[in-house]
């Protein structure tokens, strides 16, 4: 990838730019939304396993109370998203050897391999969930017992074709974006679906859900162990904005050949196409887990032991959403949060191999290295009968990787050698920087904690989720 990119190359495009700089705030904002792109994709990146699972347990276990998670996570990964997009678009720099020269090569190779591994982790579940809900609809359709392997394959195909677009041309780079794009609005269709016919039988706990609190550990009314606020807390925050999503963010900026003209429209799309529809979705999730799981009929949530496919049953029953509808309904937007994920986490580490290794793009190196994240396919085998309750420690691993790449791009913030005559001065460049290690710290202080607090047991459960599914096959 070269060192500059060149930031002229769609003239029509900023010509129109040019015009909307010069619009009123309602003209600017919906001739943006046609040009958005990036921020659907770290919509379609988030919106995955570790996010259902984490607002699911929230709205089960905590009712509305854990509402506010979802939107500071994002809050706070927009942050230091922010400022990605303002030294990328601002240098046209490679933002690996902008990292690797300025912050040091500790830094940029950590936020690289940190990227590839965390894409590769997430896989599994991803696969695991995306299965368990295709055997759903398998069964609907009249197959019983539909093997989870085969399942696994279908999604491996369909993310597969799909993420593989990307790098074919331009036009086509643009049709996956829509698809993303779509799959978004799907998951966030779908969960209103569930909402409304679900109802919610407390509408006055909704605005209190969203003042932040830490209400008491829960103990699952069907049964189980007792659930810490504090890790699902923490879990939602970590779900929010993901290592690999820091690394692909610039890289998709990059591809899209924005520049400095692109700057205030990426600050749109950021809000626009990522923090809304991700906070959207994900409230949904909780007020829809809630609504039947912890006000409905808390019996059904038996906390770590629930696999994901009972809770599609138990939220999307017939006397719920309709007899066939629901099942489709909720199933569907499930599978498009697994999928849209997983093709965006073959993305980045296509990137990755391709800006660390030297990886050229369209070459086999570079085709071997988007499709490293595949192997999760097995999750789908050896994960199928895992409880959802695996996919939160999970998120808390990927999680751990992101202060190494926070601090590298707090770093950059800073750096007159990179940014020159655009580093961020006066009050705003200090609150946008404290704003940066607030993030860092609120972060890595949560992880932390969970960490010593939560990891012997997740280690024991692991182990036994994996010799139940070994039994079972």
């Amino acid at each position: 990838m070269s060192e500059r990119i060149h930031q002229g190359a769609d003239r029509p495009e900023l010509e129109r730019i040019g015009r909307l700089e010069q619009a009123s705030g309602i003209a600017r904002l919906f001739g943006y939304l046609r040009l958005m792109g990036p921020g659907y994709m770290q919509s379609a990146m988030t919106l995955g396993g570790g996010t259902a699972f984490s607002a699911i347990f929230a709205g089960a276990a905590f009712g509305y109370r854990l509402l506010w998670v979802a939107p500071v996570g994002m809050l706070l990964g927009i942050i230091v998203l922010a400022a990605v997009a303002h030294q990328t678009l601002s240098t046209g720099r490679d933002p690996f050897e902008a990292m690797k020269q300025h912050a040091g090569s500790f830094f940029a190779y950590g936020w690289g391999l940190a990227a590839i591994l965390s894409s590769i982790i997430w896989q599994f579940a991803q696969y695991a969930l995306a299965a368990s809900m295709l055997v759903l609809l398998a069964r609907e359709l009249g197959w019983e017992n539909a093997p989870r392997w085969v399942m696994g394959l279908v999604a491996l195909v369909w993310c597969v074709s799909v993420g593989l677009m990307y790098d074919r041309s331009g036009k086509l780079m643009r049709v996956y974006e829509n698809v993303l794009k779509g799959m978004v609005w799907l998951i966030i269709v779908c969960f209103a679906f569930v909402v409304i016919r679900a109802g919610v039988p407390e509408p006055g706990q909704l605005l209190a859900g969203l003042i932040p609190n830490i209400p008491p550990d829960a103990t699952p009314a069907g049964g189980g162990e007792p659930i810490s606020s504090i890790v699902v807390i923490v879990s939602g925050l970590a779900a929010a904005v993901g290592v690999n999503m820091l690394f692909v963010y610039p890289y998709s900026l990059r591809r899209r050949e924005w520049g400095r003209e692109h700057r205030r429209l990426a600050r749109y799309d950021l809000i626009f196409g990522m923090f809304v529809p991700y906070a959207i979705a994900a409230s949904l999730i909780v007020i829809a887990s809630a609504s039947v799981l912890h006000f409905g009929e808390p019996e059904l949530f038996t906390g770590a032991k629930i696999p994901p496919d009972r809770v599609a049953e138990i939220l999307a029953s017939p006397d719920r959403l309709g007899p066939v509808a629901g099942v489709w309904v909720f199933g569907l937007g499930i599978i498009a949060m697994a999928l849209s994920s997983i093709t965006m986490q073959m993305l980045c580490s296509g990137f990755a191999c391709e800006v660390m290794f030297g990886w050229r793009r369209g070459s086999r190196l570079h085709l071997l290295g988007t499709l490293l994240p595949a192997i999760g396919v097995l999750g789908a085998v050896f994960w199928s009968d895992v409880a959802m309750w695996v996919a939160v420690p999970t998120n808390i691993i990927c999680g751990l990787l992101m202060p190494l790449a926070y601090v590298g791009f707090i770093i950059l913030q800073r750096s007159r050698a990179y940014l020159g005559d655009d580093l961020p001065t006066g009050s705003l460049a200090g609150a946008w920087l404290a704003g940066m290690v607030l993030s860092t710290v609120v972060l890595t202080a949560g992880l932390v904690l969970v960490v010593v607090r939560e990891a012997p047991g997740y280690v024991s459960r692991i182990a036994q989720s994996l010799a139940h599914s070994e039994s079972s096959r």
